[in-house]
């Protein structure tokens, strides 16, 4: 069982000056990371000395919150993203990082090749890092206004017997750690359904093939393409495989090829993931993330329920969401009887959740309580192998979900400012809509009976008027709650300069005029958007794919 303190960092495609750094956490028995987000301004380039005094104040603060700081250690880890434009890349930077701490006589457990980032660690409750802790370690880079001019000894990485690989070890017990999730092995073994996976040029594409292996499984098909890391992202516009079938053209052209029935894609960093079922030849359906929630969510009740059928077991029994997802797995539990938990956007807040509940009853899949499209991966493909042993498909699932618990229509996506002061018009706007400390009464024809407003600390929902969430006010959020079953979320990127909006029709069992239904969001939608954020007023730029 490990003991040790993490520091990780990586670079962003979207915001090439943004350099995350992970730090700290006790880690207890997989592969986890903890995000600690550092902004560089926009202004000035990102630079080696910046990150040294960065590393510098973390071990600042490591050591003045940790007696034992000297024999826990550190892990570090990296990507294989890059800055050619500065020289950096993040192999450097994890070596700087191991050098720093190694000059004081700290161990490194610093990673011999690239890794999925996003595993990332966590502090001593088992959460993502947050206040206080992200803060006083800022105070700590504060103070250091030069670096060590021993912290540039990056031969340290290669020669100080205080550094050791945790490679094998790590990943060795991740992979077993997978078989938490992998309840129908012997049925995987058999399936003879072909996969095709892309790595999008990052980190995914090995581990991707070991955990379809753990599982019974052979290893997927690789796009040649987009399986070697390559930190220009050369054949795609955008690395995220949630822009949809736009940037899935070659997985599905190879899919096609090879008679595979599922394409799935991770991100660079391996902690999103995509997926697209063939519905006939040439004819893709690529599921959105709330459908792939529906659709995992539905299949961890399947499992649970198989080995617990007395229905009290589901009294110990929790789902976790955040805000701006879809409220599907709210209906499971108002139907199947057991408890939903819903937060703030970002793991954070889902593993600090996951914490406070560990001492009340079992979680489906926690795994990991980060972002992670590796065991992702591999469960859609058990689930898809399992329904197709019933004759059906993933979307012929989706639908059954959606009969049984009430259709669940979404969409999400943004709008671009690069203008903080426009964003902060635009909120203040909305909450001095009719008047002062007024919001807005109505959207496309229909009434607003609820407004939540995690900014301010106000829910309009509460005999108090306070929300239950936590309030954020370094970012923008608000809910709206519609007459006729819409929600809609606007709110900040914590990441990028973009304004998104998330907008839900939550049908009630019963009610399947699809058309109508995504006819009638649309329609709010598009009038919410030019109502509350009026994108030509302020000069935003839409999404272009």
């Amino acid at each position: 069982m490990l003991k040790r303190l993490i520091v990780h960092e990586l670079f962003t495609k979207q915001c090439p000056y943004r350099l995350e750094h992970f730090t700290v956490q006790e880690d207890t028995s997989s592969f986890q990371l903890c995000r600690l987000t550092f902004l560089v301004s926009l202004q000035l380039k990102l630079n080696i000395n910046s990150t040294t005094l960065f590393v510098i104040g973390m071990y600042k603060y490591l050591a003045r919150s940790f007696p034992d700081f000297g024999s826990r250690g550190i892990v570090v880890g990296y990507d294989t993203r890059a800055q050619e434009a500065s020289g950096c890349n993040s192999e450097r930077l994890a070596r700087l990082t191991a050098a720093v701490m190694l000059c004081k006589d700290i161990p490194v457990f610093l990673f011999s090749t690239y890794v999925p980032t996003p595993f990332v660690v966590y502090w001593h409750n088992g959460a993502q890092i947050s206040s206080p802790n992200d803060k006083e370690i800022l105070k700590c880079i504060e103070e250091s206004s030069e670096p060590w001019s021993e912290s540039w000894n990056e031969s340290l990485a290669d020669n100080s017997p205080l550094r050791s690989d945790p490679l094998r070890e790590i990943s060795k017990m991740y992979m077993e750690d997978l078989s938490s999730v992998c309840f129908h092995r012997e049925l995987n073994t058999k399936s003879p359904l072909k996969f095709v996976h892309s790595s999008f040029h990052g980190v995914g594409h090995d581990y991707v093939q070991q955990a379809f292996r753990a599982f019974g499984f052979p290893p997927p098909i690789p796009v040649p393409e987009q399986k070697d890391p390559d930190p220009n992202f050369s054949t795609v516009s955008c690395p995220n495989p949630e822009e949809g079938e736009s940037v899935l053209e070659l997985s599905l052209r190879l899919a096609e090829r090879e008679n595979a029935t599922i394409v799935m894609a991770t991100d660079p960093d391996a902690d999103r993931l995509a997926v697209a079922e063939q519905s006939d030849r040439c004819r893709w359906k690529v599921f959105t993330g709330n459908e792939l929630a529906a659709l995992l969510g539905w299949w961890m009740l399947f499992n649970w329920k198989e080995t617990h059928p007395d229905p009290a077991d589901r009294e110990r029994m929790y789902m976790l969401a955040t805000t701006v997802s879809s409220k599907i797995l709210k209906a499971f539990a108002r139907k199947e009887g057991f408890h939903f938990e819903e937060t703030l956007p970002g793991f954070k807040w889902i593993g600090k959740k996951i914490h406070e509940l560990e001492s009340i009853g079992f979680l489906c899949g926690s795994m990991v309580p980060d972002k992670d499209g590796v065991s992702a991966a591999v469960v859609v493909a058990e689930m898809a192998s399992y329904l197709y042993n019933k004759n059906l498909t993933l979307h012929q699932q989706l639908e059954n979900i959606f009969e049984t618990y009430g259709y669940h229509i979404s969409t999400t996506s943004y709008v671009i400012c690069y203008d903080p002061p426009t964003v902060k018009r635009i909120f203040t706007r909305l909450r001095n809509f009719e008047g002062e400390n007024t919001y807005p009464r109505s959207s496309g024809g229909h009434s607003i009976v609820d407004v939540r407003d995690v900014t301010t600390g106000y829910d309009s929902s509460q005999p108090d008027k306070l929300c239950v969430l936590p309030m954020t006010k370094s970012s923008q959020m608000i809910t709206f709650t519609l007459q006729n079953g819409i929600v809609a979320t606007l709110r900040t990127s914590g990441t990028e300069p973009k304004i998104k909006f998330y907008t839900e029709f939550c049908a009630p069992p019963g009610k399947s005029d699809i058309s109508s239904l995504e006819e009638e969001l649309k329609k709010v939608t598009d009038t919410l958007v030019e109502e509350f954020l009026e994108p030509d007023k302020n000069n935003l730029i839409r999404r272009s794919i």
